[in-house]
């Protein structure tokens, strides 16, 4: 039975897009939010971004500059938390 996973995470983003693709091998539906931050540009977050883009595993910030796409409310961001099976904080 495939499960609805948040991953949650504010500095180890490259890990948790990585957890989110991985978990889609299991059969399971992920969704990466980054918390009060923006997506880190380096090389390692980027390669996984990619993949999860390739994959149609949503990313989403609640920073007030992510770009749209990516931008939640604190609101919208809170309250779909609500909505998964499973929340998997990624944690420094």
């Amino acid at each position: 039975m495939s499960k609805r996973i948040a991953i949650v995470t504010r500095e180890r983003q490259a890990e948790a897009l990585r957890m989110a693709s991985g978990l889609l091998l299991l059969g399971d539906e992920a969704e990466v939010f980054v918390a009060e931050t923006l997506l880190q540009d380096d090389e390692a977050t980027v390669a996984q971004l990619k993949i999860c883009e390739e994959f149609d595993v949503p990313v989403y910030s609640n920073h007030d500059q992510a770009p749209e796409g990516v931008k939640l409310s604190p609101q919208d961001f809170s309250q779909r938390l609500t909505t998964f099976d499973r929340i998997l904080p990624i944690l420094p």
